[in-house]
């Protein structure tokens, strides 16, 4: 198939912009066209106030040519000492006023209500759906890119929602009604008036397509910048510490950039439209009075019906001028519902069967059978894993980087599908229940413990929808982080920075068990949640993990084998497959790969 012209309009514009230096639109790059019908199921709950605007936008646009017929009658009465008859018609002209402006204010007020309506439901409902992805999608999406469509994006859509009615509206009702009075007035001008506006209505379309495609290079570009940002403000110690804050000031200066040129292309190509729009309606204006010349000289016109023709025609440059703006804004906002769609048309990985039950309270008893995992087809991660853990084991999981330890443990709570064999939970699948019922009977403390801005209870009792104060302090004597709480200065209620950077390492930690004790789960996954603390930080973490694992089935992941010794069994895994299997002194025994580890670690 021989490829597609290039488009004259953006070669115009890319020949245009000395300055730019983007990379170019090439089609592989560009999106499908959207439609704002992917809107209607936002829209349609709101019906009943969009209508209620458009009724105070009628009465708002009808009011105008009363106003004006009513101050054309006043003039009439200056100077004449008809004192009563103008009084009468000033409160009249008192009462329209008031009618006009009440109308304007409802649908000001009412449109405003709509269009943050619709905007907080989108941007709920991409959250929602958020929530409902896999952890594959987040660790390959941009944390700054996600950002800037739920909040900019989704405002945009929201303004252009609120245009659309405040202001294109009223102008398509006032380029009717004066139509028609200009159609009333001589029709066969207004005919000729069409000849030129087909090939104005194609250079507005133009320009809203390119205006479209730049839109899109725009906001990708300030997506990068978000990005960028969020990265350097949430690795702002590695940046100290590498003494590399010139290079991301280079980083930074270069994006800018880039998000300077993207924008600049859009301004551009509004400000040669308005210009060539510009001129096309002088030419029209000096088309008709050329027409208007020749019908007055054929008798078919007299002077004072053209000079209110021309009037007329003068009366259609506010609303073309504002159609044709609201026509830029519905083009660049259009990009931004591409983008926010994008997000909603994401298929979760990990679903849930539409018939699943809730979880029963379970013993912890955890089954592997054959189990198979890839990211990617052609690189398998797990390889036919059998397992079976008994309710109050204690699996500890060794093995080099990339052996597959976290992604087996990550199956158990469904962060990920196997491709191939099953998962049991007290021998039922896991793929047959809720994510939540499992998901709560499953407790995580990770390397690195993730805090939430809020208080230290907040944080402690996370995920719950109301704060037991006295289980939380219960939860925080096991996990032996009471006492330092206590001499934070509000307790319970001291304010954790974002991230937890107020607090240390080995107070994090504890916080995170904490958190783990009072979900109480039947099956706990510690992974490496003591490789990053001091000796002393360790000893406490150690005593409050060991208090938290008794009675419940455990996975623990550990590079430090010191950290495994007391565990009831330990598997070596290598290449995605299970290598070894027994207790601590059984696979030294075996002098096998542990025992080959344990020496590497021990030798000293």
């Amino acid at each position: 198939m021989a490829p597609a012209a290039p488009d004259p309009l953006l070669n115009l514009v890319e020949f245009g912009m000395a300055s730019f230096r983007g990379p170019p639109l090439t089609p592989s790059a560009q999106r499908p066209r959207s439609s704002y019908w992917q809107l209607l199921p936002f829209l349609k709950p709101q019906t009943g106030t969009i209508v209620r605007a458009l009724i105070c936008t009628l009465i708002f646009t009808a009011f105008w040519p009363i106003l004006a017929q009513l101050a054309g009658t006043a003039t009439e009465y200056l100077g004449t000492g008809q004192v009563g008859k103008m009084a009468q018609l000033s409160g009249v002209l008192a009462i329209a006023f008031l009618v006009n402006k009440t109308a304007q204010y409802g649908q000001d007020s009412l449109m405003a209500k709509a269009a943050l309506k619709i905007a907080y439901e989108l941007r709920k409902a991409v959250y929602v759906h958020l929530q409902k992805l896999d952890l594959g999608y987040f660790e390959a999406a941009k944390t700054g890119d996600l950002t800037y469509r739920l909040t900019e994006d989704v405002d945009r859509v929201g303004e252009v929602i609120k245009k659309l009615f405040h202001d294109f509206t009223p102008c398509v009702l006032q380029l009717i009604v004066v139509l028609i009075y200009m159609i009333y007035i001589n029709w066969q001008l207004t005919v000729a008036t069409f000849v030129i506006a087909p090939l104005m209505a194609v250079l507005v379309g133009w320009f809203g397509e390119l205006l479209l495609k730049l839109s899109r290079r725009s906001q990708n570009r300030i997506s990068d910048l978000s990005s960028l940002l969020t990265e350097a403000f949430s690795g702002i110690r590695l940046i100290r510490a590498f003494a590399a804050e010139d290079y991301e000031i280079d980083r930074f200066a270069k994006i800018a950039e880039q998000n300077r040129q993207a924008t600049y292309s859009a301004a551009w190509l509004q400000a040669i439209q308005h210009p060539v729009i510009g001129f096309l309606y002088a030419l029209s204006i000096i088309f008709l009075l050329l027409l208007g010349t020749w019908q007055i000289s054929s008798g078919n016109l007299n002077g004072s019906s053209f000079v209110r023709y021309i009037t007329a025609v003068v009366l259609l440059v506010d609303p073309i001028a504002h159609l044709t703006e609201n026509y830029n804004l519905f083009k660049q906002a259009e990009a931004s519902v591409d983008r926010v769609f994008e997000i909603m048309d994401v298929e979760p990985a990990v679903l849930e069967a539409t018939d699943a039950k809730r979880l029963p309270l379970v013993t912890g008893k955890v089954e592997f059978n054959r189990v198979s995992f890839a990211y990617k087809s052609e690189h398998p991660v797990l390889r036919e894993i059998g397992l079976v853990a008994m309710p109050g084991e204690a699996i500890a999981l060794v093995g080099a980087s990339g052996a597959g330890k976290t992604t087996l443990v990550n199956l158990i709570p469904r962060f990920y599908d196997p491709q191939g064999g099953q998962i049991l939970v007290d021998g039922i699948d896991i793929r047959d229940v809720t994510l939540r019922s499992l998901r709560r009977q499953i407790g995580i403390v990770p390397q690195e413990t993730i805090l939430f801005s809020g208080t230290i209870a907040q944080n402690i009792a996370f995920g719950q929808r109301t704060i037991d104060l006295e289980a939380v302090e219960d939860a925080a004597r096991v996990a032996n982080a009471h006492q330092f709480i206590q001499q934070l200065p509000d307790g319970y209620q001291t304010w954790v920075g974002e991230r937890g950077v107020n607090l240390s390492g080995g107070q994090r930690q504890r916080i995170a068990i904490a958190r783990a004790v009072l979900l109480n789960p039947r099956i706990l996954i510690l992974d490496e949640a003591t490789s990053a603390l001091d000796s002393e930080s360790e000893a406490l973490v150690q005593e409050a993990l060991e208090r938290l694992m008794e009675n419940r089935t455990v996975f623990i992941i550990a590079h430090r084998l010191a950290t495994v010794r007391r565990a009831t069994r330990i598997l070596v895994l290598e290449k995605g497959q299970v290598m070894e299997s027994g207790t601590h002194e059984e696979l030294l025994d075996q002098g096998g790969r542990y025992a080959g580890y344990y020496a590497q670690q021990f030798s000293a």
